[in-house]
């Protein structure tokens, strides 16, 4: 009968055992949560910095095209020529 007072007795108090286990599996937890956000923001920052070197692409395609049109209007129109910037 005393054996299974005191069975009942650790399970009402947990024990000391029971409080280190769940502080040790409480700390994982935060420790995976704040991994699992860290590797969030850095797949944001990636995509932020992919953007941004479309981005440059897309301009440099863009000022690329518009020089080929321009020197293409100047070879075949030369009246065009004259009325289009020069480029510097």
């Amino acid at each position: 009968m005393e054996g299974k007072d005191r069975k009942k007795k650790k399970e009402r108090e947990g024990g000391r055992e029971g409080r280190e286990r769940e502080r040790k599996r409480e700390g994982e937890e935060r420790k995976r949560r704040e991994k699992e956000r860290e590797r969030k923001k850095e797949r944001g920052r990636q995509r932020k910095r992919e953007g941004e070197r479309e981005g440059e692409r897309e301009r440099e395609r863009g000022e690329r095209g518009k020089e080929e049109e321009r020197a293409g209007k100047r070879e075949s129109h030369p009246w065009v020529a004259a009325a289009l910037p020069t480029p510097i």
